[in-house]
């Protein structure tokens, strides 16, 4: 790896920036940070959480202002003081948090970014066709709310789409897309830099940098510490650049698989959502020390499913889901988390933390019984030193227990919700999309706690769309797909090839049968 070189602006540079420092109360987001981005060249952003990466593109779409340095656009200094400023320069960006109203419709959402008059009908026309065209499956006339959140992040890519950007700013744009759905963003990114746009790429899927970014600068402690190819390194280099040393193997400590802690049993249950995915008899059980993993393309009854397990939705026969022996399918959230559940929702903002409330106001939401009520008062104290607890115990970047929530990164929150829900010890285990967001190594310590804790006997179930991730820790592997479950394999008796078949909703074909077949999209 160079080092830190002082970049200078040039005629060829669409964007350079000279000395940007970001300063706030608790964190040095951005130190003297420099960078320069060419037309054609898609430009890699590496680093862990927590880094500057996210502060630094919201400083270039005029999301933020730097305290310090200077912005140069297509040789001409600028200031950017709005998103609208930086739409109108031809800079658009897609966020890893989403930016969504949830009670609009996906092209009523879409209408608010555009800064020019437009016409509902014919911006819905717009919204289907580049969506067809990037092959991100997008309807124009579903509200938000009842999206999933592979499904909200197409809105996010399409809606950037639309605004023909020169410079096209992608913040975790494939964390919960589907392998299919990459590729094609993929074969478009690379195509509108052959037209001579700039991509700035963010992501923590290393594969994707090395196969997407020509160019790559390394960012740790909010400071620039190097440039690198990124086509010539491997993902472990890459992994080390980041965060400053290697990362450790898996450690699978052994153990024997116990009783049953969870059962499903025919658990069919119609979705209240117009556009949602019914649950149509799907059973299976999870021991105590084992992890089972669920695949699938989002949109396929994911959400249902994990809402039943949790007790947001109930079912018609409490038999049909029985926690540690005791049927609980007609109880609540409340009530199973007594018997020693615990839920990990795929939406950090909004569903596993208020955005707006303290750390130690956050802990409270799903621990309140480890001491932070008494007598119907609560106990600051013990909320305060759990989540201090939490933050020193998962390595969570942030100002301290009363950091608000929504100023973390996105995968110091995760690393806070993981850990808030591990530390409870529950002897059931629910997470959706763990390392959603998150940097290798905060993904690779998040995965061992999950293996840590089925080795102490916990039973756990992971709904993932990274299939790497559940081949990585699961003891067994299934599909859902159109509200079905597959048939239940040892993780080391299949593999991805048919996985991938099981995900296009083809249980009962040969490994191999079908060479080209896709998975099922949302509401197909």
């Amino acid at each position: 790896m160079n080092p830190p070189v002082e970049h200078r602006a040039s005629e060829s540079a669409r964007l350079v920036l000279t000395g940007i420092t970001k300063q706030y109360p608790a964190v040095l987001a951005n130190d003297n940070v420099s960078l320069t981005v060419k037309p054609g060249e898609i430009h890699a952003v590496l680093g862990e959480n927590g880094a500057g990466k996210s502060t630094l593109m919201k400083i270039i779409y005029g999301a933020v202002h730097p305290d310090a340095g200077d912005i140069e656009w297509e040789g001409q200094r600028v200031t950017i003081p709005t998103p609208s400023a930086a739409r109108r320069l031809g800079i658009g960006m897609v966020f890893q948090h989403f930016a969504l109203f949830e009670t609009l419709t996906v092209a009523e959402n879409i209408a608010l970014a555009l800064d020019e008059p437009f016409d509902l009908k014919a911006l819905a026309r717009r919204v289907r066709d580049v969506s067809a065209e990037y092959g991100l499956d997008v309807d124009p006339q579903r509200h938000v709310h009842s999206l999933t959140v592979g499904e909200r992040q197409r809105v996010e890519i399409v809606r950037c789409l639309l605004q023909d950007p020169r410079l096209l700013i992608m913040d975790e744009p494939t964390s919960v897309l589907t392998p299919q759905a990459v590729r094609k963003l993929f074969e478009t990114l690379k195509r509108l830099a052959a037209e001579g746009r700039s991509i700035l790429y963010i992501s923590h899927k290393l594969d994707e940098i090395q196969e997407l970014c020509t160019n790559a600068t390394v960012m740790r402690g909010g400071r620039v510490t190097g440039h690198v190819d990124p086509r010539g390194e491997t993902p472990a280099s890459l992994a080390t650049l980041m965060v400053g040393h290697a990362l450790p193997e898996y450690q699978r400590k052994r153990h024997e698989k116990g009783e049953t802690l969870l059962a499903v049993d025919k658990l069919t249950i119609a979705s209240a959502d117009p556009f949602g995915t019914s649950l149509l008899d799907v059973s299976f059980e999870l021991k105590a020390g084992e992890i089972l993993g669920i695949a699938g393309v989002s949109g396929n009854g994911q959400a249902e499913l994990l809402s039943a397990l949790s007790g947001e939705a109930r079912a018609s026969n409490a038999q049909a889901i029985r926690l540690l022996g005791k049927p609980v399918g007609k109880i609540g959230a409340n009530e199973r988390r007594a018997l020693g559940f615990a839920f990990v929702p795929e939406e950090r903002l909004g569903r596993g933390a208020v955005p707006s409330l303290p750390l130690s106001d956050n802990a409270l939401l799903t621990a309140h019984r480890q001491g932070m009520v008494r007598n119907g008062w609560l106990n600051h104290k013990a909320m305060k030193a759990f989540a201090k607890r939490c933050i020193e115990a998962f390595d969570v970047r942030c100002g301290g227990t009363e950091a608000i929530a929504q100023s973390l990164s996105g995968g110091n929150l995760q690393k806070f919700i993981v850990g808030r829900e591990l530390l409870q010890a529950p002897k059931v285990l629910v997470v959706a999309q763990p390392t959603w967001g998150v940097d290798v190594g905060a993904a690779s310590f998040i995965r061992q706690q999950l293996l840590d804790m089925s080795a102490r006997g916990a039973a756990i179930l992971v709904i993932s769309e990274e299939l790497d991730e559940l081949f990585e820790i699961s003891d067994r592997i299934a599909v859902i797909a159109r509200g079905k479950l597959s048939p239940i394999r040892e993780t080391h008796e299949t593999n991805a090839e048919q996985i991938g078949l099981w995900m296009a909703g083809l249980f009962d074909a040969p490994s191999g049968s079908i060479v080209d077949a896709q998975p099922v999209a949302a509401n197909a």
